[in-house]
């Protein structure tokens, strides 16, 4: 190689090198918009959208709360038997077959924390008054809430009619 090649190489990485450099200097001055310069509507990146009261509009998409009565009875106990899937993981429908969680044989009805040999947290075992579906579907729901200090790990159930299915299949288990 002779000089006038290795300067030519050398000119050509230099010229490449100051191209990416004005090349990144002209985006950064075109897409970003650093503290302090222009007004504060420029500093924000990105459009601006307006919304109405978005609390208002939530308030009004909410839909009124259907009572549980009224879906319970129009429950179906073979939806629910699919719902059970995720029960079956801790609970058993054999009477007196305790698994992590007491058996739910013939639970609808039964009075709380009565599940023979099976160690309730204190909360349910003091509790009193039976499994209504209204009150196991209000423990589905957050069984946290509904008994502080439960041992139930199972984070709830929000839609209704899936707990009204589910409490549906259960009745089926008597």
């Amino acid at each position: 190689m002779d000089t006038m090649t290795i300067t030519k190489t050398v000119g050509a990485i230099c010229g490449a090198l100051l191209v990416l450099l004005l090349g990144a200097w002209a985006s950064e001055s075109l897409y970003h918009v650093g503290p302090g310069e222009g007004d504060e509507e420029e500093v924000a990146q990105g459009y601006r959208i307006e919304v109405a009261d978005a609390g208002a509009e939530a308030a009004a998409d909410a839909a009124p709360e259907v009572p549980f009565e009224e879906v319970y009875v129009n429950a179906s106990a073979t939806d629910g038997e699919k719902l059970w899937r995720q029960c079956a993981s801790c609970h058993k429908l054999e009477q007196g077959a305790n698994a992590t969680g007491p058996y739910l044989y013939g639970v609808v009805g039964r009075d709380k924390g009565s599940a023979d040999g099976y160690d309730y947290s204190e909360t349910l075992a003091t509790m009193e008054g039976a499994w209504t579906p209204e009150n196991l579907s209000n423990f589905i729901l957050n069984p946290k809430e509904y008994a502080p200090g439960t041992k139930m790990a199972y984070r709830g159930m929000a839609d209704i009619q899936d707990r009204a299915n589910l409490i549906a299949y259960l009745a089926t288990q008597q």
